[in-house]
This record gives structure tokens, sequence and C-alpha cells, in this order.
């Protein structure tokens, strides 16, 4: 596989993932820098200055041009036009991917990860064709191993201290969804 096109932005009945823009650095900053939303997230907690840094790395992640790298989408609320999340796909390898995905701590509970992470993984299997999307999860992150689960994703590994996240060994959760496992569950 070359290069996988990427259609931007994806409409969703409330929300719209697209590219980050210089002027989404206000909503970022809110979660971004909240301990309780990058507790489980591989970034730390981050100033309005670092927030800046990172945002304009990802204004360059928005096409999927080789194995490994990452497609990182602003998710953006229809009604307001607030940035209230993050969703991430990586091209792992061959048609295998990896999804990722931070909210705001003020938009937890609604919906909003699950409407966009069903549009990132039929971007992944419907668009870009591919066979498998993966999401490594820490333990002890219940909400997102339930949205997972939410999403028809199966548990496939637990790996005991088998990552050094945040200063310490922490065991990590695998989960995979299968293309056919995708539209098998689709309603």
């Amino acid at each position: 596989m070359s290069g996988l096109a990427v259609d931007l932005p994806i409409a969703t009945e409330r929300l719209v993932l697209r590219a980050h823009r210089t002027d989404d650095l206000d909503d970022l900053v809110r979660f971004h820098g909240d301990p309780e939303v990058v507790r489980y997230v591989p970034w730390p907690v981050r100033d309005r200055a670092a927030t800046a840094e990172t945002l304009e790395a990802k204004l360059g992640q928005t096409t999927l041009d080789e194995p490994g790298k990452w497609l990182v989408l602003a998710v953006e609320l229809r009604s307001t036009g607030t940035v209230i999340g993050e969703v991430l796909l990586k091209w792992a390898s061959d048609r295998q991917g990896e999804l990722g995905f931070a909210f705001g701590r003020d938009h937890h509970g609604q919906g909003y990860a699950a409407e966009a992470a069903r549009a990132v993984l039929g971007l992944a299997f419907d668009d870009l064709g591919f066979h498998r999307v993966s999401a490594v999860v820490v333990d002890g992150n219940d909400a997102s191993t339930r949205l997972l689960e939410r999403l028809g994703f199966r548990q496939e590994a637990r790996h005991v201290d088998g990552v050094f996240f945040k200063g310490a060994w922490t065991t990590s959760l695998v989960f995979a969804l299968l293309e056919d496992e995708w539209r098998a569950g689709r309603p």
C-alpha cells in the first residue's frame, strides 16, 4: 500500500472531525492542561506554551502517507464550533491501524467519543480498507475500556508491567476490531 487518501472533514450528527487550526489553541489548552484528562494518555499536563508547540506539530498530521504515521484530528462540536477532543488513527502496517482519543472532561459521558471513534473506524475500514484496528489502554482506564467494548472491540492481551508510562511500569490492555466484525456490528 502506498499513501492513503483521507477526505476531510468528516461530519457526524453532532461533530466535525477535521485538521487542526492555529485558532484551536484555547480549546486545546482546556483539556491538554487537565490532569484528569491526561492521566491515561501518553503526554504530560501541558501549559499554554507546550500546547501551542504540540499544536504546531499537529497542523501537519492530516495525511497517512506511510506506515507509522498518525492522523490527528480535532473533534469540533458542530453546535458551537468548540474543539472538545481529539481522535487519532495510526497506519500501523499493511492494512492495520491503531485508534486513539482524548476528550475534555466537560464532554465526557455524552457519547461524543463514541461518535468520533465510529467515524474514524468508518474511515479506517470503509474508506482506507484496513483489515484490523487496535487500541492500547492503560489498565485502570475503565471509561476507555467500556467505550472500546461498546464499539465492538475485544480485549486480546494484558501486558503486566508491559509499558513504562509516566515514570512507572504499567499494565497495558490491547483491544482489536476486525473489518468483518465492524461490518457485522454496524447498525
